[in-house]
């Protein structure tokens, strides 16, 4: 999403059996991994060397975790992206782990939230209701509000994938009153400069 955040779930590991313990460098490579014939697609180097990007290496290398966040992002970011790992156990040896391909796409819209409600319902039964948005940046999750109970538990959770997703619940007991009410629900994601929003509508048919 243009103008914000987003945390690219990575992690690495070696061709060959290889301590990481001892300092670590992870390079970020945009577009071609030969970075030798292209030394100008290297965007980020945690040596300092090279930041053209804004972003920082926040998984601890050691533990082979290269989780990275990228910041106030935009169209021109969108592009294939490599990670490679430099491992210096003296100033003249350096071994090069394996490229992990990452894949950055920035749309202009923001991510439309989904509305969960159970099939087949009935008067007079509780279910639960939830809407939940996709989750660029953990720390800077997207604000869910919806036109049921206001002071809803906003959550946060990490998928198996190492993405997250932002979700908020409530639990309603069925009545006739039930019958066509449309649920609305909206993602409010901050931005540089401001929100960026998007809602989704479902409506309820209870017999």
């Amino acid at each position: 999403l243009s103008g914000s955040c987003l945390q690219v779930p990575c992690n690495f590991s070696a061709k060959t059996s290889a301590s990481f313990t001892g300092k670590n460098f992870g390079v970020w490579i945009k577009s071609d991994s030969r970075f030798k014939e292209f030394p100008e697609n290297v965007i980020f180097n945690s040596s300092g060397s090279t930041k053209t990007y804004p972003l920082e290496i926040t998984g601890n290398l050691e533990r082979q975790n290269c989780t990275t966040v990228f910041q106030n992002l935009t169209s021109e970011h969108s592009d294939v992206y490599f990670f490679r790992i430099e491992h210096t156990q003296t100033k003249s040896q350096v071994r090069n782990f394996e490229l992990l391909n990452k894949i950055c796409e920035t749309p202009d819209s923001p991510w439309s939230p989904s509305i969960n409600v159970p099939s087949d319902l009935k008067e007079h039964q509780s279910v639960t209701v939830t809407c939940s948005a996709f989750t660029p940046c953990p720390h800077s999750p997207p604000q869910l509000t919806w036109n049921l109970q206001q002071d809803s538990l906003r959550q946060t959770e990490k998928n198996t994938d190492g993405t997250f997703t932002t979700k908020i619940q409530e639990t309603i007991t069925l009545s006739d009153t039930h019958d066509g009410y449309n649920i609305r629900c909206s993602a409010r994601y901050p931005v540089t400069g401001g929100n960026k929003t998007a809602e989704t509508e479902v409506t309820l048919s209870v017999s």
